[in-house]
């Protein structure tokens, strides 16, 4: 037999906050964790004024407790209550009396419960859990840039709901809400900028992608995320360096000589600066057959690849060190945001052209050269050639403009 009992906690605000307490302790049906108390997100306006203490416990840490304010005679100071909040309490305590009553009934007569009763009492559970939350463990699971793109989503929904989403509270206009919310909310980076339609279109997603990730989970009752449509992605301009714009920025002085080799390594090889931050020595190999390669898994996409490397990439990797080493050890996000940007003005290029444009040069150039589009994709570590078809785009535009430079005075 479980003791079940409806108990007070005094908390902020001169209140009292309702829990079940259970004696021995039970299983929560949520987390698989053994608990004595079940906090019920209900309070009561408290007759005693209280105070928040701050003291130090027995490991010398600082904690804080409330305590009842005292009077000059020692003795609790009480409050005055309204009627208002004294009808609060009073139905406040029959609401929680039914659910100490229920939780009763659920944990010692469980044999009272239809297997119809019992569903929707999990069901009810179900959608009084945060989807909020949820949607940051999803993200927190997720690695590298891909971790990034979802904590990005992530922060926006936490803008949009202030942090208070139930399962309950999912519907097809929520998530229409937050589809408009993000087509013209302001950048968290920026408040100057708005929020790009691409970016929008890959945060929306991520929440689609939660949507049927919580289906699967058995959160969400029906397929949420089948109901609702995409944002539609725009075309955007893809910028790249020219052979001999790559050949100048080679040629030139960079204030930071580390960022010099690791952006040359990458414009030479296509490789990611998240995937060239985190390599180690262990995953540059040679073979008489392959000479120098990187096996390694796109951090983005998950793909197996391995990726050749020409003598020249691999001069700039500097002395082999052990195994466990980072080649580039101490490249971080500030040299390529600021110390890239730096030494791309240096070099007299005026493109609006960020590290992660490395990549598309590869890529353009690559093709320009006569490189077949799946190698092209292969070396990219593309999951799907239509990836890799915005590049062909890309030159076919370049080939048009050039055709259209010369011109007869008929």
């Amino acid at each position: 037999m479980i003791k079940v009992k409806l108990r007070q906690k005094p908390i902020s605000g001169n209140r009292q906050a309702l829990y079940l307490d259970f004696y021995p302790q039970i299983t929560d049906a949520e987390t698989g964790q053994k608990t004595r108390r079940q906090f019920l997100s209900l309070y009561l306006f408290d007759e005693i004024e209280h105070t928040e203490e701050r003291y130090t416990d027995e490991n010398g840490k600082p904690q804080k407790r409330i305590v009842p304010v005292l009077d000059k005679k020692g003795q609790p100071k009480k409050i005055k209550l309204n009627p208002i909040d004294k009808q609060h309490n009073k139905e406040t305590l029959q609401i929680a009396d039914q659910i100490r009553q229920k939780k009763d009934n659920e944990v010692n007569k469980p044999e009272i419960y239809t297997g119809y009763e019992k569903e929707q009492l999990k069901i009810k559970e179900r959608g009084e859990r945060s989807f909020v939350e949820y949607f940051k463990e999803l993200a927190d699971k997720r690695k590298a840039s891909n971790h990034d793109n979802w904590d990005s989503a992530y922060n926006y929904l936490l803008a949009f709901t202030g942090g208070k989403l139930k399962f309950s509270d999912l519907n097809e206009r929520f998530c229409n809400d937050f589809r408009n919310y993000l087509l013209s909310s302001p950048s968290i980076k920026s408040k100057a900028k708005s929020l790009s339609q691409n970016s929008a279109v890959s945060y929306f997603n991520k929440l689609k992608a939660a949507l049927k990730q919580a289906h699967k989970d058995g959160l969400l009752s029906s397929d949420l995320n089948a109901k609702i449509d995409t944002i539609k992605t725009t075309e955007t301009k893809i910028e790249f360096l020219t052979m001999e714009e790559l050949q100048t920025l080679a040629k030139t002085d960079c204030p930071n000589p580390m960022l010099k080799n690791v952006a040359l390594f990458s414009a030479l090889t296509g490789m990611a600066f998240k995937e060239i931050q985190n390599l180690v020595w262990a995953e540059v190999e040679h073979s008489e057959e392959m000479g120098y390669y990187i096996p390694h898994t796109r951090q983005k996409t998950g793909g197996n690849n391995y990726l050749p490397i020409s003598e020249q990439a691999f001069s700039l990797l500097g002395e082999r060190k052990q195994p466990t080493d980072k080649v580039f050890e101490g490249i971080n996000d500030r040299d390529r945001y600021y110390w890239f940007q730096l030494w791309i003005s240096k070099a007299g290029i005026t493109k609006q052209i960020n590290f992660h444009g490395l990549r598309h040069t590869v890529a353009t150039l690559q093709l320009s050269k006569g490189t077949d589009i799946y190698t092209v994709s292969k070396m990219l570590g593309h999951s799907n050639v239509r990836t890799t078809q915005i590049y062909a785009k890309v030159i076919n535009q370049t080939k048009r403009d050039a055709a259209d430079k010369i011109k007869l005075d008929m």
